[in-house]
C-alpha cells in the first residue's frame, strides 16, 4: 500500500510539475507573438477562435468529439466513489474543478500552440504533424533544455494516465460483478484488499486492444491512441445521452428531486448537442481505413451492451437496485424511501 501511495505521489507531482512548464512556456510565446518578437514571423491572432471558411458541419462536429476526448475521463473522479471520506461532496467538486481548470486549460494552451506554429498552411501543418507540440515549442521559443523537460513530463505524464485508466477500469469492472454475480471472479478482493481478478480482466482486454491494432491494422502507438479514443468517445456519446434521459426521467418525471419545471431544457438542449454530435460524427460515414471502422466497433460494443441488458434483466435490475441502494436514489425518491431492492425483498 504504501509502495503504491508513492508512486502515486511521484506520478502526480511530476504531473504538476509538467502542468506548470506547459503554463509557463504557454505564457512565454504568448508574450513573443504579442511582442512581435515570435520566430517565423507568428503574431497573435484570434483567428483560431473561427471556423475556416468552407468547413464542413461533419468537420465541425468531429472537432466536437474530439473535444470530448480531452475531457472523457474527468469523471473518472467518481470511479473511486467507495474511498471517499465525503463521497457526495467530494466526487461533484473533483468533476466541477477538473472541467472547470480542463476547459480553461486546453483552450488557453491549445490556442497558443496554433498561434505558436503560425495560423498560414505551413505552420498548420507543422502543428499536425508535430509528435510534441509544446515541446517543439518549448525549444523553438524558449531553449531545448525547456522542450526536452516538456516531452519527458508528457511522456510520465501518459503513463500516469495510461495506469489511471487501468485502475477506473478496474475499480468499475469489480462494482459491476460484485453487484451482479457477488464476491467471486472479478468481483472478489484479494487478502489485501486488492481486485485482482477485476485488474487481470481489465490489463488483458487492454492488451488484446493494442495487440489488434497493432498487428492486424498495423496501428502506430499514436494511432492506437486516436483509434480507440475516438471509438471510446462515441460509445461516450451515447453513454452521455442514455444517461441524461435518465436524470430528466427520474427529475422531471418521477420527481425524486424538487427541480423547477423549466430548468428541463437544460437536460433537453444538452441532449440535442450529443445526438447532433454522434449523428454528425457518423453521417456522411467516415472513409479514411481506419476512421470507417470507428462506428462499427462503437456500435458492436454498444449492441452487446443492449443485448446483455435484454438477455438478462434480472442481473440488470440486481445492479441498478444495488446503485439506487448506495446512491439513496429511489424509484420513489431521496434516501429514507423504500427502494427497489426492499420491494423484491418484500416480494419475496
Amino acid at each position: 500500500m504504501s509502495s503504491a501511495k508513492r508512486g502515486t505521489h511521484v506520478l502526480i507531482t511530476v504531473e504538476a510539475a509538467t502542468v506548470a512548464l506547459i503554463l509557463v512556456v504557454s505564457t512565454v510565446v504568448l508574450v513573443r507573438l504579442l511582442s512581435g518578437s515570435a520566430p517565423g514571423g507568428n503574431a497573435f491572432t484570434l483567428s483560431v477562435f473561427r471556423v475556416q471558411p468552407g468547413t464542413s458541419w461533419s468537420a465541425l462536429f468531429l472537432g466536437i468529439v474530439f473535444g470530448f476526448l480531452s475531457f472523457a475521463g474527468f469523471e473518472a473522479a467518481a470511479t473511486l466513489g467507495e474511498e471517499a471520506v465525503e463521497p457526495r461532496r467530494d466526487i461533484p467538486r473533483a468533476i466541477l474543478g477538473t472541467a472547470l481548470f480542463g476547459g480553461l486549460y486546453f483552450v488557453f494552451v491549445t490556442a497558443v500552440e496554433v498561434m505558436g506554429f503560425g495560423t498560414d498552411p505551413a505552420g498548420l501543418k507543422a502543428f499536425a504533424a508535430s509528435s510534441s507540440l509544446l515541446g517543439d515549442l518549448g525549444g523553438t521559443y524558449v531553449g531545448s533544455w525547456a522542450g526536452a523537460a516538456i516531452t519527458l513530463g508528457t511522456t510520465v505524464s501518459a503513463f500516469g494516465c495510461c495506469l489511471a485508466s487501468m485502475v477506473g477500469a478496474s475499480r468499475v469492472t469489480y462494482a459491476l460483478f460484485r453487484y451482479v454475480v457477488g464476491d467471486r471472479g472479478p468481483g472478489r478482493v484479494s487478502a489485501t484488499g486488492v481486485p485482482g481478478g477485476a485488474v487481470v480482466l481489465t490489463a488483458a482486454t487492454m492488451g488484446l486492444i493494442v495487440l489488434v491494432c497493432a498487428t492486424l491494422l498495423s496501428a502506430r502507438p499514436k494511432d492506437t491512441f486516436l483509434w480507440s479514443g475516438t471509438t471510446g468517445t462515441l460509445i461516450l456519446l451515447v453513454a452521455y445521452g442514455l444517461t441524461t434521459v435518465g436524470a430528466i426521467w427520474l427529475i422531471f418525471v418521477r420527481r425524486v428531486m424538487t427541480v423547477a419545471a423549466w430548468q428541463v431544457v437544460i437536460p433537453l438542449g444538452a441532449l440535442g448537442i450529443l445526438g447532433y454530435t454522434l449523428y454528425r460524427s457518423v453521417i456522411p460515414y467516415p472513409e479514411g481505413k481506419a476512421e470507417r471502422w470507428f462506428p462499427v466497433v462503437a456500435g458492436v460494443w454498444v449492441l452487446a451492451a443492449v443485448v446483455l441488458v435484454v438477455a438478462a434483466p434480472g442481473m440488470a435490475h440486481r445492479l441498478g437496485a444495488a446503485l439506487a441502494e448506495e446512491t439513496g436514489i429511489t424509484e420513489r425518491g431521496p434516501a429514507g424511501l423504500r427502494s427497489a431492492r426492499g420491494r423484491d425483498d418484500e416480494g419475496s
